[in-house]
């Protein structure tokens, strides 16, 4: 929609309204992402790399999704599709929101880690099978003239696929035998380490315990004893229920103490700890969400201005069809957001690595893509799209993943979001007046060497567009790029050298560390 169908008195008006309706269309996705994000990573507090990879994947590659759909049911009516694009995301919301909900601790409990596993390795194999698909299809479409009937097929095919995870709740109600088999094999093994723990915490009471709200309990012998939400080792492998529970029992027993004239207790007001919950304003004070900001700007904004100059990159070395590289890039994006939660989670659970060192990892790919494309070597904005794709999509499931865990779930939507604008203010700076800036005074001196009387063209006796040709004008931008993506790793490492005690705490249990 540009504006051609209003009239010429209300033309301004017309297009000051279509930016109103872009405007709240584009905000509304955070909502649908928000309400998405929280329950998710609050019902799989273990899994919140894949969880967060898995969906924001999903994000990622709804834009290939809906084009097939366009291509086999609306094209060419674009009228229609817009219409389904406004009102079909409205109705699954109202839909979903009497579903759609953080599981109750009581459900939790019953449900396995290891089936937790085996459900994500599915969804993980579907994702691959969808990635590998839709890129099958695009090159085909581009390849061949594809009929309407066999993109209709295509479009089916592409349904079947995104139906598959929902033969997971499907086989969980009609089947619950299975459901009771797989609890089954290791139901003892689950239940005897949340009992041990249990008792490692309840038999010896350690010096820093659960409590309410700013509360302090001094022993006699004059030892500070914290007691408000403090996660010891091991504790963050009890379900939600299990730790409340806990923290019950700690309460009574430190209330029989007081009681008794064993402690005294006092007040003294004491702002959360790294892993406990933090509110924003809270947030805003740390370094530590700083530093994730700052890397996801580096990090997000080098990756945007790729992803939005790479229609003018291909023209400028060369290449006709330039949608073909914005689609690959969408699928390695979307790989890259798998794949990221999925290494992510290995390096913090099974290694007690801090996560954002998956970070640095993913800006290191980003720089020596950024070095590819500034070869200009043939066949450069294949292998270029690639690393960019997969470091720039990775970004999106381990932010989230380390802002829960470095700042708890309880505020986790108004962190998250606050985050996630460090993205378009990398954009804003490296894409818009960088890499705008470089490309249009490339553009310049071209057009200067061709057409040596400017003067002329300034007084309109010439009109050549400004544009350029060659590996130089994104040369520079690339070498700044780069440089920015090592930016990014610097932070990352630092923030990773100043939470590494934080995941130690969380995980390092899991295997005696």
């Amino acid at each position: 929609m540009d504006g051609s169908g209003c009239s010429n008195v209300g033309a301004v008006m017309c297009r000051y309204w279509i930016c109103v309706l872009i405007f709240v269309g584009t905000n509304g996705e955070t909502y649908f992402n928000t309400a998405a994000l929280v329950s998710c990573v609050r019902t799989f507090p273990r899994n919140r790399g894949p969880i967060v990879g898995i969906l924001k994947g999903f994000t990622g590659l709804s834009g290939a999704i809906f084009t097939q759909i366009y291509a086999t049911i609306y094209a060419p009516d674009q009228a229609a599709f817009i219409f389904m694009v406004a009102v079909g995301p409205f109705m699954m919301a109202v839909a979903m929101m009497f579903i759609l909900r953080p599981l109750a601790a009581g459900r939790r409990d019953q449900i396995n880690p290891a089936s937790d596993t085996d459900n994500f390795n599915f969804i993980y194999g579907v994702c691959l099978l969808l990635a590998a698909y839709l890129m099958g299809v695009m090159l085909l479409q581009d390849l061949i003239h594809v009929n309407r009937t066999l993109t209709s097929i295509f479009t089916l095919g592409l349904l079947i696929i995104l139906l598959l995870p929902f033969s997971l709740p499907v086989i969980s109600t009609f089947f619950p035998r299975w459901r009771t088999r797989a609890l089954s094999v290791n139901k003892d093994g689950t239940d005897q380490l949340q009992a041990g723990l249990l008792e490692d915490h309840l038999g010896q009471l350690p010096e820093k315990v659960p409590y309410t709200d700013y509360q302090y309990i001094d022993r006699q012998d004059s030892v500070d004893v914290l007691v408000q939400d403090q996660k010891s080792q091991g504790l963050d492998l009890l379900n939600e229920y299990e730790r409340q529970k806990l923290y019950n029992q700690l309460e009574s027993r430190w209330f029989h103490a007081a009681a008794g004239g064993a402690v005294s207790i006092k007040r003294i007001r004491r702002a959360p700890r790294r892993g406990e919950d933090f509110t924003l304003m809270q947030a805003l004070m740390k370094a530590d969400f700083w530093l994730l900001f700052f890397a996801l700007s580096c990090g997000g904004g080098s990756g945007l201005t790729i992803i939005d100059n790479l229609g003018q990159m291909s023209e400028s070395l060369g290449y006709a069809n330039s949608h073909i590289f914005v689609s690959m890039i969408s699928i390695w994006n979307f790989l890259g957001r798998i794949g990221g939660g999925f290494l992510s989670e290995i390096v913090a659970r099974d290694y007690a690595y801090p996560r954002p060192v998956t970070m640095a990892a993913a800006q290191i790919i980003m720089a020596i893509g950024q070095v590819v494309f500034a070869t200009s070597w043939p066949g450069c904005l294949y292998g270029g799209t690639l690393l960019v794709g997969l470091g720039y999509g990775a970004h999106w499931s381990i932010v989230p993943a380390t802002a829960s865990e470095l700042f708890g779930l309880k505020h986790f939507g108004s962190l998250y979001n606050f985050i996630t604008m460090a993205n378009p203010t990398g954009s804003l700076i490296f894409s818009g007046l960088i890499a705008g800036t470089i490309y249009d005074w490339e553009a310049e001196k071209q057009q200067l060497y061709r057409y040596p009387s400017h003067s002329l063209m300034a007084k309109g006796g010439y009109n050549h567009p400004s544009k350029c040709e060659g590996a130089v004008c994104f040369f520079l931008t690339y070498l700044l790029m780069a440089g920015v993506c090592v930016i990014g790793v610097i932070l990352s490492l630092v923030l990773s050298y100043r939470t590494k005690i934080v995941y130690s705490t969380m995980y390092g249990s899991d295997h005696g560390t």
